[in-house]
């Protein structure tokens, strides 16, 4: 436990850990100092002493080096001789902190008196409006009128595009060097810095492309006025015209919790998302989102969103009823006399998952999950993944973290800012193996290499020095990925990382354990819930393919129902096509790569006549006869929660448990930690791995050999080519084709 010092601050005494910052300390007991250059998350650095306040330490006696004291016995506090940086310094035993002084008001009084010299009025049109740091602190602490002439105000190019995603308002900037410590400290992506002295420096970007960065918008979110705002957000709505929804981002195994923010627009008649914000998660995503989370939105409101039931007729899809469609469903089922294949993607929630699988096994459907879902090793990570108690916060000195065929900026971005701070900031050890450079690898005590596609056979060969590197470890947290492996060989991998955590005896505990890159929020929940076949028949008289997504292969049939969100290529080939919600338009759970399951809540109405997936899976059930009578995702959660082991301690209410958070964000002392909402919608809960509950013998692996299926299986970029993405123009120019990354 840390040790604790005791200050106090503006007549009120605390006990903080010792090291603590006298802004944090004050933070504490609800005593908030104002902060420009500031932010909990970056390293101080006084720029812009808008935090001055009037610190005193007990006087201590030169001869005997023992604190002098008054004659009630009381320590005589030494008040230094000018006011201090409330986030440079670091409180220590007895201080004593005024905030409160005629001196500190004045200082603050000048401090923005100075700043606003060349700050122009903007406030009407201002993107950072109703939010806004400067205009907040400016009224609660600001001189009621300039000394300083208007027109001898500095003014500078306005509206600069740092590339295709952010634009720099370069009059508005206080230069608190937010932003450029963001990118320095925390992305390691050095891609902006102050350009010239004086009045005249500015932020400049000199990458190419750019601002060449995946997580970019947490700039905008950051900076305590309007000078950096996203191109997909500026001039397109005031803060308090937004709807706020708490949801999960669905496009990595993060399971990042983020913000909807929508509005009713005029020229459509109709609620569409404006932002997505971060929401603050400190056992998943801190505030931070990439900028893919940030963007890939666009698709809620696409054109192409499928809004009614189509049926086939004389060979062409047309508009139908879902009486007639249903129906045609049912009936088509029930005929197939089982030959079914029910084939689910990884994109949709646990229940519709559940709900599905249930459907399909009492009509004795084959179900399984559509061919890009790495279902093999799911089982694997349930029984040896990172602890139900773990957290990334904790690793550091002593431990290791051994990344395997994993690129995990490109997979898993949020994931790849942690395990960064685990190693650079705290100390933790990085051992890589791959048969490429990554961005992880700067950080790497250990390098190795192997032959693309080869990651099992180099594990099975280095196991007995990777167990004794593991065993070494306080936790040991293994990362890995699938590139260049079919399913077979993914699952080989996957068991001889297991059989390293149970020689090294770290099977089971808490911080160590195996972390899957599965590319979707809920790619394990939906092979939690379903247990899929891993191999799809040669033919089936009826495919029913529910939510996946991107073009593939589906077996022959005589008869194809697709449940989708789009109208992709996949409908071009239904018989039946069911129009089904996106995550933005419903509430469920997902279960991220770390298998934490959480919640998230409805954000826009239904478009159309689109239904949630497990509406249509209830309503053809009935239609077969089944008496099925669910209600919402909760009364099915319940229901899976009964039939799934693992899933047994977990409910609504405990996914929605809302804890205290350091530091706290998104309260409305907005300029301490930017624009990132609260957590009110739950921090969600982690199921226990298996191993932590009983003991499990190793795998006996045979590693298949290579197929040239699996070969091809080219890395999954963040940036690559898919349904969702392709419909947000922003993220064109930077998205890489299936080509590239083949």
């Amino acid at each position: 436990m840390a040790e604790l010092v005791n200050v106090t601050i503006d007549g009120v005494t605390v006990a903080v850990p010792k090291g603590t910052l006298v802004v944090d300390a004050a933070k504490k007991i609800g005593n908030h100092i104002p902060v420009f250059c500031y932010h909990p998350k970056l390293k101080p650095v006084g720029m812009c002493r808008m935090c001055l306040v009037d610190i005193g330490t007990p006087k201590i006696d030169p001869a005997t080096k023992q604190v002098v004291r008054d004659e009630n016995g009381n320590p005589v506090i030494q008040f230094m001789p000018k006011l201090t940086t409330a986030c440079t310094t670091p409180v220590s035993e007895g201080m004593v902190v005024r905030t409160a002084t005629e001196q500190v008001r004045a200082a603050r009084e000048d401090i923005l008196e100075f700043l606003l010299t060349s700050h122009p009025l903007d406030c009407p049109i201002c993107d950072k409006g109703g939010e806004c740091p400067l205009q907040n602190l400016t009224l609660a602490h600001g001189p009621g009128v300039s000394r300083f002439d208007y027109d001898a105000k500095f003014h500078n190019e306005k509206h600069v595009p740092l590339g295709e995603l952010i634009f720099l308002d370069r009059e508005r900037c206080i230069q608190c060097s937010r932003c450029i410590r963001f990118q320095d400290e925390i992305a390691d992506d050095h891609v902006l810095q102050f350009h010239d002295r004086g009045r005249g420096m500015e932020i400049i970007t000199f990458s190419d492309p750019p601002f060449d960065s995946y997580f970019g918008g947490n700039t905008t979110d950051i900076c305590p006025v309007g000078a950096l705002t996203t191109a997909d957000f500026r001039f397109k709505a005031r803060p308090w015209e937004l709807q706020s929804a708490q949801s999960i981002c669905t496009h990595c195994a993060v399971g990042c919790n983020i913000t909807l923010n929508t509005r009713l627009e005029t020229r459509h008649g109709g609620f569409e998302i404006k932002r997505v914000m971060p929401r603050q998660n400190e056992w998943v995503n801190e505030i931070w989102i990439c900028d893919k989370g940030r963007y890939v939105h666009h698709f809620t409101r696409s054109e192409d969103r499928l809004h009614l039931p189509l049926i086939r007729r004389e060979g062409r899809l047309v508009e139908s009823t879902w009486q007639q469609a249903l129906q045609l469903v049912a009936d088509t089922l029930r005929a197939a006399d089982g030959e079914i294949v029910l084939m689910v993607g990884d994109r949709i929630p646990n229940e519709d998952a559940y709900l599905l699988g249930q459907l399909g096994r009492a009509i004795g459907a084959r179900v399984s999950v559509s061919p890009n879902v790495p279902s093999h090793y799911a089982d694997v990570a349930r029984a040896f993944g990172v602890g139900k108690d773990a957290d990334f916060k904790r690793l550091g000195r002593g431990d290791l973290v051994l990344a395997v065929n994993a690129d995990v900026e490109e997979q898993a971005p949020v994931w790849f800012l942690r395990l960064r701070q685990a190693v650079v900031d705290r100390g933790a050890q990085l051992i890589i193996a791959h048969h490429r450079s990554t961005k992880l690898h700067r950080y790497a005590s250990a390098i190795h290499r192997f032959e693309v596609g080869r990651a099992p056979e180099w594990v099975q060969q280095q196991a007995e020095t990777l167990a004794q590197a593991l065993q070494a470890a306080r936790h040991a947290l293994i990362v890995f990925g699938d590139e260049h492996l079919d399913g077979p060989r993914a699952r080989a991998l996957a068991q001889l990382l297991a059989n390293l955590l149970l020689q090294s005896g770290h099977a089971g505990r808490s911080d160590s354990g195996l972390l899957p890159l599965y590319p979707h929020a809920n790619t394990q929940g939906v092979c939690d819930v379903l247990s899929p076949h891993t191999a799809l028949p040669p033919a089936a008289r009826v495919v029913w393919a529910v939510g996946v997504g991107d073009p593939q292969e589906l077996p022959p049939a005589g008869f194809y129902i697709i449940q989708e969100v789009l109208h992709t290529a996949l409908v071009e080939q239904a018989d039946v096509v069911l129009p089904s919600l996106t995550f933005a338009e419903r509430e469920g759970t997902f279960t991220s790569g770390d298998r934490r399951v959480q919640r998230f809540y409805r954000a826009l109405p239904a478009p159309g006549e689109a239904k949630p997936d497990w509406w249509i899976a209830q309503e053809v059930a009935r239609r077969l006869g089944f008496e099925w009578r669910y209600n919402s995702p909760a009364e099915i959660f319940e229901a899976l929660a009964k039939d799934v082991p693992a899933y047994a301690e977990l409910s609504y209410a405990a996914l929605s448990r809302v804890v205290e958070q350091w530091p706290p964000i998104g309260r409305e002392d907005l300029y301490y930690g930017g624009t990132a909402y609260d957590n009110t919608g739950g921090i969600g809960a982690r199921y226990a791995a298996e191993a932590e509950t009983r003991a499990l013998p190793p795998y006996d692996v045979t590693i298949p050999e290579p197929t040239i299926a699996g070969l091809k299986r080219g890395p999954r970029m963040l940036y690559r080519d898919g349904e969702l993405i392709r419909r947000s123009a922003l993220l064109r120019a930077r998205m890489v084709s299936l080509q590239q990354v083949a």
